[in-house]
Order: structure tokens, then sequence, then C-alpha cells
């Protein structure tokens, strides 16, 4: 039987930081720029976004009548959203190492300029923005989309 050389200190601070860098991981991108009113929908709760914000997969980022946010997710595709916004990262992942990944976002109301990063150049199909209409695959480096309330 071998005896364990590794202190029940060092076992916390280690687990702590294991917990520390997957939170850290979980972030798909930062907020750059927010002007006006822009919110982040996470876990439940609404919170200001300003600079330095991280956002989350499963998040909605919502901008107000004045409101406006610049994103730059991990993989430096950099996401513009205006006025009267509502964006939903629905699903991302990314490997910094071989670039493959995938980014899965919805634009509900509002508009989105992307100027896609490393996951749409190495794997472009499996980067898709969507709004109430319509599915954009990524074949192009940068793009806008809008995205009208229905009302039907």
């Amino acid at each position: 039987m071998l005896k364990s050389i590794v202190k029940p200190g060092v076992i916390a601070l280690l687990a702590c930081l294991a917990g520390t860098v997957a939170a850290e991981e979980a972030a798909v991108g930062t907020v750059k720029t927010a002007k006006g009113t822009v919110t982040i929908e996470h876990a439940g709760q609404k919170i200001a976004a300003a600079p330095g914000a991280k956002v989350f997969a499963a998040d909605r980022v919502l901008t107000g009548a004045d409101g406006s946010v610049g994103i730059t997710l991990r993989d430096s595709t950099l996401l513009s959203a205006g006025p009267n916004s509502t964006l939903a990262i629905n699903m991302f992942a990314f490997d910094p190492t071989t670039h493959a990944g995938a980014i899965d976002a919805t634009l509900k109301r509002g508009t989105l300029a992307v100027i896609s990063g490393k996951i749409a150049k190495a794997s472009p199909d499996t980067v898709a923005f969507r709004t109430p209409t319509l599915t954009l695959g990524v074949r192009g480096t940068e793009f806008v989309l809008e995205a009208a309330d229905r009302r039907d």
C-alpha cells in the first residue's frame, strides 16, 4: 500500500485551482464594449454587462433601445449587437490547439454584425447563426444579420 505524500491542504488548494480553471474554461467570450443598457441573462439572473464581463454558453445578451455590445469569443470571433437586440449563445466549443469547434447562436431580434474567428476558418460547417426565420451557415468571414419581431 502506498502512502500519500501530498498533504491535505495541498489537495484542497489543487481542487480550488481546478475549479477556477474549469469555471474559466466555461466562459465562451468576454464583453469588450457596452454602451447604454446591456444585460446578460445567466443562470436565471440578469447581470449588467460591462467591459470584462464573461459570457457563457446558454447565456442571452440583451440590449436596450440605447444599447450596443461588442463581444469577443474565445476563438477570436467578434460579435457586435445593436439596439433592441436579443442574442442567445446556444452552444460554443473550441479547441485552441487544433482550432476545431462549433458555434450555434440565435439572434431573436435586433441586429448582429459578425467577423468570424478561428472555428469558421478551420471548420465552417460547424458554425451556425439563426434568426426566427433563417439559419445562416458561415462560409465567409464577415456578415450582418437582422431579425425583426414576428407579428403573425
